[in-house]
């Protein structure tokens, strides 16, 4: 690759607000982007490359995605032709029937696959769509010490012709948009809102854009525990939620993100709440396997629906929570078997489609 930025490359992220920052509130002034909830993704595209276009789509962590998206390559090839850019964006998923689509992250996270025949039959029947946010390079031009409105205005030239699902994210200066922004495209699956300063260069791995999410919180009960990676303590709580009308506990999720003390302090508090066999050992369940790392136990100690705490949690997708969630605090007051998915609010439906066309 002949790209004055290459390969890996940290992106750059946000620190998360309670709510939508006033358009004067940073020097230079911000400006508002929808929170796409995808895999984030930069692309290095050099179509001049000797033997035909080279594409390199890059992860967050910086291990190459490129394998497991073929048909986004291929759509990068065919609509780029010979330019050479690097950008910024976000892997989505699409689903649903037209007028009512919404993104899918289940699917999405279905594409990370090591069998070749099962990428290549998923970019069939669950094509991502690219989103692009961020000119970092174009031609030998290194944007990244540029102004963001400078390299807004070079991304808007560049991806001025694409089609889907090639798309470019809308943008608003309106504080009032995009706060309404903030409560419509909940319903099409988006995470959030990002406020942008204009006068901000790219700075790989800090966090100098602010995000603002939806903040709830839920009563859940725990049903198990896992152990931590360092074997010591309690490493993330699994948390359950009754259907209404309906018996047991389906598994919704889990908690983590103790300190280790705070890991040791609760393998005592949930000593006596075990389930155990009848030589009075823990139960064990065996979890799903993590489809980013095979090799990790998904097994964890089963915990009798006795306990109820309240989290925080940002949206659930399909009987789960979308992110790990925050533990919150005990609920010694509530009976576990209040606790049902009644309590989750569910935002209004919003086309997809709305939000990827034009401004």
């Amino acid at each position: 690759m002949r790209l004055p930025v290459l390969p890996p490359v940290d992106p750059m992220l946000a620190k998360a607000a309670q709510e939508v920052p006033a358009a004067d509130s940073a020097p230079g002034g911000l400006w508002y982007e929808p929170k796409w909830d995808g895999f984030r993704c930069i692309v290095f595209y050099d179509g001049t490359a000797e033997g035909g276009p080279a594409v390199v789509l890059g992860s967050r962590g910086g291990k190459p995605l490129t394998r497991y998206f073929p048909e986004v390559v291929a759509e990068l090839v065919g609509q780029l032709g010979a330019a050479r850019c690097v950008v910024d964006g976000e892997l989505v998923v699409r689903s649903g029937a037209e007028g009512s689509e919404r993104l899918d992250w289940d699917a999405l996270s279905q594409r990370i696959h090591p069998a070749a025949s099962r990428v290549a039959m998923l970019a069939q029947t669950t094509p991502a769509s690219f989103v692009a946010f961020d000119l970092l390079a174009e031609g030998e031009d290194d944007l990244t010490g540029r102004p963001a409105r400078v390299r807004r205005e070079r991304l808007e030239q560049v991806w001025s012709h694409v089609r889907a699902p090639l798309h470019l994210t809308q943008r608003t200066d309106d504080a009032d948009l995009a706060r309404r922004w903030l409560a419509d495209f909940e319903g099409a699956g988006l995470d959030g809102v990002l406020a942008k300063p204009a006068d901000a260069v790219y700075e790989p791995g800090r966090r100098t854009l602010t995000k603002v999410k939806h903040a709830r919180t839920a009563e859940v009960v725990v049903v198990g525990y896992r152990v931590h990676k360092s074997g010591q303590g309690v490493g993330s709580l699994l948390l359950g939620l009754r259907p209404p009308e309906g018996e047991g506990f389906a598994q919704v999720g889990g908690a983590s993100a103790f300190t280790a003390a705070r890991r040791r302090e609760l393998v005592e508090e949930l000593e006596p709440h075990l389930e155990r066999d009848a030589a009075g050992e823990p139960v064990r369940g065996e979890g799903e396997r993590n489809r980013f790392s095979a090799s990790r136990d998904g097994g964890f100690v089963v915990v009798r629906p006795e306990l109820v705490c309240e989290v925080g949690y940002d949206q659930l997708e399909n009987g789960r929570f979308r992110h790990v969630v925050r533990f919150l605090r005990w609920r010694p007051d509530r009976d576990p078997m209040s606790c049902t998915t009644e309590q989750i609010e569910v935002p209004a439906a919003y086309d997809l489609a709305e939000v990827l066309s034009s401004p």
